[in-house]
């Protein structure tokens, strides 16, 4: 097992931990690959981000953002499971805010852009189709 970490803190902030790939003149910037390990006899392993608990204030926020092009469009994002095998469905997307004791669950907001010169993105949502009854 690696460990990459910046230790704890008694009384003041932890450190910061950034990985990541420099920038490139005059050519593409490095990529950042972060992949969890196939198994042969058991579950492939799993990948975890989470933001820092708070037990006092506000807990730490998860930003996931394409690059900015700017000259031409911005880099694509794409949330999806794999194809399953032989046998069994494919994984499940669960987008979910959480639940709250004393005040309001979090809002979840799906949309697109605004345009100035063409036209607003479009939004898509579709079931699929399933062979041994409806989708």
């Amino acid at each position: 097992m690696l460990v990459f970490s910046t230790g704890t803190s008694n009384g003041g902030n932890s450190g910061g931990l950034i990985i990541g790939s420099g920038a490139a003149t005059g050519g593409r910037g490095g990529m950042v690959t972060i992949s969890a390990g196939s198994g042969t006899s058991g579950t492939g392993g799993a990948l975890s981000l989470l933001s820092g608990r708070s037990t006092v204030h506000t807990g730490g926020s998860m930003s996931i953002e394409s690059g900015e092009g700017t000259s031409t469009s911005s880099g694509v994002i794409a949330v999806r499971s794999a194809n399953s095998g032989a046998t069994g469905a494919s994984g499940r997307l669960v987008f979910s805010s959480g639940s709250a004791v004393d005040g309001n669950s979090g809002a979840l907001y799906l949309g697109s852009g605004a345009a100035a010169g063409g036209r607003g993105g479009m939004m898509r949502i579709s079931v699929g189709s399933g062979t041994s009854g409806p989708g």
